[in-house]
């Protein structure tokens, strides 16, 4: 049994496929992507845990007690619901309790304390006692809030003053299925990610990869290599502190998927569940980096198939370097997407997701389930895959619909909307200034030119430069956009270019036509 058919339990259905292994897929989406790759779909929300726990013993009690092997999840914040399957059906797993201590991050962090495994300070402000008054932190700002069970970065925000503070908790309160928060000690340094597998009290990592953090007060990840350029004993380092937090939360069979921080004070735990990665790391990037499947060998975990000694799936076949990268929008609704270098086409490339679809509404990242999609790629050298996904995600452009009020206060500068796309001096902002407005009624679109900026070297989040963005503008338009003194594209296109990028300049274009 596997819990969820979206896209990051894919791997997990077709693995169990060429296993020889009949899948029961469960999925509250009827529509869900990998749904129609499940030999049985059963339509149940993974929250309902008793429905699901009474399908896998009435699954078991088939052919003689053994319809049912196992169950699993990968991806998915339902690994208590899991845990609380295999117990009721008396499949392999981890206790329930173990499983709540992995996915509630205030029970986490009071195992970590108790175990004496590095991580931040803490305290939960729960809904029912919430008053609107934040309290005043033991520790000092800036401080990190965020539901005590969701996952994917939904409801997380950095805070650096009590008035900060008070509107994350709200924010975090309405992510929050219990109504329950927890504020923590920022931890400054650079993040990791690490799956492992977890059998007859053996660790068995996986990889350990970087993870690019992005966009503060949110937290987006926009992307990730496999595997992390650290020295040895670093890693080791990191990865002795994560196998402490797996222990301290008696996680003792399948899989466990850990975020550690190399800070100040030296690695310290970010958060672990006890289930694989998403963000492709389990199902794709790893193996596309060493050729181990971490996704085969917890599907033998939670079969009982497994030797903790000398796991299967795990073995390593090659030394390749894998790149995730994402690819985001300004707030609006999208009118298209374009593919402008034939990215699917890099050898190096092997996968692109999109998460959005034409008019579909579309915000700027403030989690990491609101991006536009992912790209993958694998190379035998970390140059070579790094340029390879970052190259296929400026290519892919996302037009948007003219004259939509989110993409104007956006522009405008709405407090909080998001960052600029390009970061510019007080000298070219001084320059902007002096920049007439387009002059509307010229027979053919042409832009005023603005040296200060064209020379500035600036680059957008992805590494777009100006002149690649005003490629972008000119291929999305389908207009030649010449450069004129007396251009119909003054001001207002290099400020919505600097604000927006290459989207907010096509926008100020397709608003005026």
């Amino acid at each position: 049994m596997i819990l969820g058919a979206g896209v990051m339990q894919g791997p997990a259905i077709r693995i169990a496929g060429e296993l020889g292994l009949e899948s029961v897929v469960v999925d509250g989406d009827r529509d869900a992507s990998c749904a129609s790759g499940a030999d049985i779909f059963e339509h149940i929300d993974l929250k309902d845990k008793e429905r699901i726990a009474e399908l896998a013993i009435r699954l078991k009690s088939e052919n003689g007690g053994k319809g049912l092997s196992g169950v699993m999840t990968a991806g998915t914040d339902f690994s208590a619901t899991v845990a609380w399957v295999a117990e009721r059906a008396a499949l392999p797993g981890i206790p329930y309790e173990a499983a709540l201590n992995a996915s509630d991050k205030g029970r986490m962090r009071s195992c970590f304390r108790k175990a004496g495994v590095p991580s931040p300070e803490f305290f939960v402000v729960e809904r029912v006692n919430y008053s609107g008054r934040p309290p005043e932190p033991p520790f000092s700002y800036p401080v990190v809030v965020k539901p005590v069970d969701n996952m994917g970065g939904r409801g997380c925000k950095r805070a650096d003053n009590g008035e900060e503070l008070a509107a994350a908790l709200d924010e975090a309160i309405g992510f929050s299925r219990s109504g329950r928060v927890i504020v923590e000690e920022y931890m400054d340094g650079p993040e990791y990610s690490v799956d492992a597998i977890v059998y007859g009290g053996a660790i068995t990592v996986c990889g350990l990869a970087d993870r690019h953090i992005r966009f503060p007060p949110y937290f987006i990840e926009m992307g990730h290599t496999m595997p992390a350029l650290l020295d040895g004993g670093t890693a080791a380092a990191l990865l002795e502190t994560f196998k402490a937090g797996v222990r301290s939360l008696g996680l003792t069979l399948g899989a466990a998927k850990g975020d550690i921080k190399l800070t100040g004070k030296g690695p310290m735990v970010g958060e672990i569940a006890a289930r694989l990665s998403g963000g492709y790391m389990s199902g794709w990037t790893y193996p596309y980096s060493s050729g181990a499947e971490p996704v085969k060998t917890a599907i033998l975990a939670a079969l009982g198939r497994l030797d903790g000694k000398n796991p299967r799936g795990l073995e390593r076949t090659r030394d390749w370097v894998s790149a995730e990268r994402a690819f985001i929008s300004i707030p609006g609704i999208v009118s298209m997407i374009k593919s402008m270098n034939s990215a699917e086409k890099n050898r190096y490339v092997k996968n692109i997701f999109f998460r959005v679809k034409e008019q579909e509404r579309v915000i700027f990242p403030e989690n990491n389930v609101s991006k536009c999609g992912n790209v993958i790629s694998a190379a035998p050298g970390r140059a070579l895959a790094v340029e390879a996904s970052e190259e296929a995600v400026r290519g892919i452009l996302v037009r948007l619909d003219p004259r939509d009020a989110a993409t104007d206060e956006f522009l405008a500068g709405k407090p909080g909307s998001g960052p600029d796309a390009f970061s510019v001096s007080a000298d070219v902002r001084k320059a902007l200034l002096a920049l007439p407005s387009g002059r509307a009624g010229k027979t053919e679109e042409a832009i005023v030119p603005f040296p200060a900026l064209l020379d500035s070297g600036a680059q957008d989040y992805v590494g777009r430069g100006i002149t690649d963005s005003l490629d972008a503008v000119r291929a999305l338009t389908g207009l030649p956009l010449p450069f004129a003194r007396d251009g119909t594209l003054g001001r207002e296109f290099w400020a919505a270019l600097i604000r927006g990028g290459y989207q907010g300049g096509a926008y100020i274009v397709d608003s005026l036509k």
